[in-house]
């Protein structure tokens, strides 16, 4: 039991600060911008690019945030903008032109290998009898301190104030004198920044590979959307819900169905966990789980 909670937490926090992330960008920008996962793949590389060069990971880590927060604001600033006075289908199709572009750069300039960061091997911490590795728990450490801190920002700041006041009435809050631009500005970075950190940690519990991007895609959206896209705290919630409707389906012994014992679903099923998850929640709460909340954020 402990070992499943575990996996639930370390696949909550692979989501949750992707989801967040995009969900609160969102709520501003009002497009669903598909090369948000890229931007925790190219986190991942970029992190591994800077231990390579001689960086301590942290400080690699740093630096990767530092430059996917800046790449998004610039996308934003002079790409997603400008489309999106065309419209928001205009500005989602181009993010996912961004996407291929961007997956396209890192094959060219990293190849299609699995890479690993390089860490000296450590004995893992023991839980009751369950080994919990220091990447791991670093991972699940990240994802509850940034849930906090994003917490704090959104309802105990004046920046929390005015995001959560762009959200919900946009016109009444240029009236007052909120800066769009800066707040917009703010947000990007930050988000762009949670990216290169879930990348990073999806990658230090696992590979850096090619696909860590395209495998992001369908479960943190539908953590957003589950969570009511636009609505940050939200988003958390879908990513433990869509978290533990995928460890749930892979760790149940379907073997009483078949009169066998030690029958598993493979890994290939996760998605489709998922997105059954959300089809269900969506046919009762169309607006997602917490639709009062994203009619009023």
């Amino acid at each position: 039991m402990l070992q499943f909670l575990i996996d639930v937490l370390l696949r909550s926090a692979d989501l949750l600060l992707v989801s967040v992330g995009l969900s609160t960008l969102y709520s501003l920008v009002r497009f669903p911008n598909i090369a948000h996962v890229q931007y925790a793949m190219l986190g991942a590389f970029i992190t591994l690019g800077c231990q390579r060069a001689g960086m301590p990971f942290a400080v690699a880590l740093g630096v990767s945030c530092l430059v996917l927060g800046t790449f998004a604001v610039l996308l934003n600033q002079f790409v997603f903008a400008r489309l999106l006075q065309r419209g928001s289908a205009n500005a989602m199709i181009g993010s996912l032109a961004v996407s291929m572009i961007i997956v396209a750069v890192v094959l060219a300039c990293a190849g299609s290998s699995p890479l690993h960061y390089a860490f000296e091997v450590s004995a893992p911490l023991m839980i009751a009898g369950v080994p919990l590795a220091s990447a791991q728990l670093a991972s699940i450490g990240c994802g509850v301190a940034v849930l906090a801190l994003f917490s704090a920002l959104l309802f105990r700041t004046n920046l929390g104030r005015s995001m959560r006041a762009l959200a919900s009435n946009r016109p009444l809050a240029l009236a007052t004198g909120i800066d769009v631009n800066r707040v917009t500005a703010i947000v990007t970075f930050a988000s762009g920044a949670l990216a290169a950190l879930g990348g990073t940690m999806l990658g230090l519990t696992e590979e850096v590979h090619l696909n860590l991007g395209n495998g992001l895609l369908l479960p943190v959206f539908a953590a957003a959307i589950l969570g009511g896209l636009g609505n940050p705290l939200g988003a958390a919630a879908g990513a433990l819900l869509i978290a533990l409707a995928e460890t749930l389906v892979t760790n149940t012994d379907f073997g009483f169905l078949f009169g066998r014992e030690l029958v598993f679903l493979p890994v290939t099923y996760i998605s489709a966990a998922s997105f059954a998850v959300l089809l269900v929640a969506l046919l009762v709460r169309p607006y997602g789980l917490f639709d009062r909340e994203v009619r009023r954020v």
